[in-house]
This record gives structure tokens, sequence and C-alpha cells, in this order.
């Protein structure tokens, strides 16, 4: 059975998982893998380990071979390259007035085409800019606009938990994230609380999102009033990963209490959450038949 190992990519420090087959590899070998714009340079930075049956539906690139003295110093070729394309683009771009934020510059490991990834409000007639390119590197020019949040993800930085930007290291697709998740696990609403380096809402807020909406049901909302075993009151904070209500009691005092201690919502006659009605359940017109026949008995 193939073996599966996890490569880091030195320029951006994105780590993925690679099929190695039946290498002999070790952590911290360099090696060549299979990626969609061609062989890339990589670091193993984890044993190989068997594919578990997590993986075992799932296509995955793969480890081409260890990388030898000669894809090392093509490797430090191409970043040579790199920068000397970026330096020159920038300065086309001052000179040209283009309205564009130079990201990043990437020659592809075998040298044949350079990916040029920008970003910019709008369209961008970029077409003299390729020219300039062309005519002074003699090599195939790819533009691309990326938005802000690939834009992070490429640069790279800290977030606001102090670790490495989760787009940076492990997130492969950026889903959507709403202003409701927040709002639903009770976060600061203050855009730099929940903010990412991007400017965007964090990816973060929807790793938990799914958790805090099943625990919430049935769960007496803030503002509503409860009838607890303390007292009557109203619900003012909740407490979802305790699963405890703070409630203003009609004396004025305020009291945590229990999920289980709330007996019921004396202003909607619901009953407490988690706790079954006793109360006969009227026929919904799916048993017509049946409750004909004990009609006739």
């Amino acid at each position: 059975m193939s073996k599966l190992v996890d490569i880091q990519f030195p320029k951006y420090g994105k780590v993925g998982v690679f099929d190695a087959g039946d290498l002999t590899i070790s952590k911290g070998d360099k090696v060549l893998v299979e990626t969609e714009l061609g062989p890339s340079l990589g670091t193993v930075c984890s044993e190989p380990r068997e594919r578990g049956e997590e993986w075992s539906e799932k296509p995955l690139p793969k480890v081409q071979r260890p990388a030898d003295e000669n894809d090392l110093r093509n490797y430090e070729q191409n970043r040579r390259m790199e920068k000397e394309i970026y330096e020159f683009c920038y300065g086309k771009i001052q000179e040209r007035g283009l309205p564009m934020n130079l990201v990043s510059v990437d020659r592809l490991f075998e040298g044949g085409k350079v990916m040029v990834y920008f970003t910019a409000e709008g369209r961008i007639d970029f077409r003299e800019l390729v020219k300039d390119l062309v005519q002074r590197f003699r090599t195939r020019i790819e533009m691309r606009q990326i938005g802000v949040r690939h834009q992070a993800k490429m640069v790279g930085g800290l977030g606001g938990c102090g670790r490495q930007l989760c787009c940076t290291t492990f997130l492969s697709n950026f889903d959507p994230v709403s202003i409701k998740m927040a709002k639903e696990q009770n976060l600061s609403l203050n855009p730099s609380k929940i903010s990412g380096m991007c400017g965007r809402l964090m990816c973060c807020l929807s790793y938990e999102y799914q958790y805090y909406e099943s625990a919430r049901k049935g769960i007496p909302k803030v503002g509503k009033r409860v009838k607890t075993t303390q007292g009557d009151g109203k619900v003012v904070r909740q407490n979802v990963l305790k699963r405890v209500l703070t409630v203003l009691l009609d004396s004025g005092e305020e009291q945590e209490v229990s999920y289980d201690d709330v007996i019921r919502n004396p202003s909607a006659g619901q009953p407490a959450p988690g706790k079954a009605n006793d109360q006969p359940k009227k026929c919904n017109g799916e048993c017509v038949n049946s409750c004909k026949e004990k009609e006739k008995e």
C-alpha cells in the first residue's frame, strides 16, 4: 500500500498531503511533487504513514522523486530570477501608473513560464506591461488577478491568536463567512476583533458555528422570560459551552441557571430545553384510516 507524507513548500509555507507511493524518503528530505502548475520543490515535514480510510477514496498528488543537486540549483536560480522580475515589474507598474498592487512573482520549476499575481479594484489593461516583461525576460508571462484573501494566503502572517494564518498553513478553500456566525457565538462585533489580516471576516468564525447553532436549539433566547427553580425572570446572557443561562430574576438578582433548571418559558408556554412535552399529540390527518377504524370499533 502507498504511503502518505506532508510536504511543505518553502516559499509560502503551505503544507499539503501527497502520495509517496513506495519511495524511500524521510522527514527533512527535499522532493519534487506534482502540482497544478507542474513540478515543484518541497520539503518532507512528516514521516511516511499508511494511507488510512479517510484518504482511501481521495485522489492525491504524487511525490515524483527525491530532489538532486541540479534540482536544488534550479530552485535557487528561480528564486533569484523571481526577485529580479518582481523589481522590474514593480517599476513598470509605477512608471505606467497602473492602479494595481503587485503581490508575488512565481517562476515555474522548469523555467518555461512566469506567474505574476496582483490585486486591483477592477479590471486592468496590463497588455503593455506584459509586453515589457516578455521583451525583457524572453519567457511566457501569465497575469493573475487575485482577491485580498488569496493575497493574505500568499503573503502569510500571524493572526490575532498569535498563530500563523489558517489560509497559509492548512486551508485549501475559502468557505463563506457571515456576521451571523459571530453573533451566534456571542463574539464582539468590533471589526478589529473579527476581521483577519485580509480585512475580511476571519475564516475561523466558521469552525464552531455548526456546534453553536445546534446547541442553541430549544434554548430560550436573550430577552425571553423564563421560569426557573430559583424564580421567574428574563434571560440576559447565554453560555452555550457551559450550558448556562444568566437570568435577571424579578427580585432584581442575577443568577446563573443550568439549562436543566429552566422549567418553562411562561410567555410562550414552552417546555424546558431537552424535556419532553407530555401533551398528547393531535391527529395531523395522516392517520385518517386508522382513526375511522377505531370509531367503528
